[in-house]
């Protein structure tokens, strides 16, 4: 069911004018915005949905299948030598709005984009220790 005021329900609902680049039964993929590169383009499910832990598992064959077949025409398109695929989930992760979607972006040789600084464990002890707070978690 759309929510009156999401942004993105409205664009899925053709209310607010979009760049569509795909669209099938589940799926709707537009240009975004505020693109990193030309082409960056999101995927969202037609039905509203907050976020990855309230997406349904049943439709993750439909958004897995668009971003493929977009990633493909967007490199084609735009000449990409690559694609990030990104979800942010939250407002701490960088989600502005608050419909699941999925951000492909195509990148290109020295870019200059940079996701993230990779970090590191003290020592192998808080690796494992993370890795069993986390598995006794997803037990739950």
């Amino acid at each position: 069911m759309p929510e009156e005021n999401c942004i993105f329900c409205r664009i899925a609902n053709g209310e607010i004018p979009s760049a569509k680049v795909y669209e099938d039964e589940n799926v709707m993929a537009f240009l975004d915005l505020a693109p990193v590169h030309a082409g960056h383009t999101l995927i969202v499910p037609k039905k509203h949905i907050k976020d990855a832990l309230a997406f349904p598992a049943e439709l993750a064959s439909a958004v897995a299948a668009a971003v493929q077949k977009v990633a493909r025409a967007l490199v084609a398109a735009t000449g990409a030598q690559g694609f990030n695929v990104l979800q942010n989930n939250g407002l701490a992760a960088g989600q502005t709005v608050f419909h699941i979607h999925w951000h492909i972006i195509p990148r290109f040789e020295g870019d200059g984009l940079e996701m993230w600084r990779q970090g590191s464990y003290l020592d192998a002890s808080a690796m494992q220790e993370m890795a069993k707070k986390i598995s006794l978690a997803v037990q739950k």
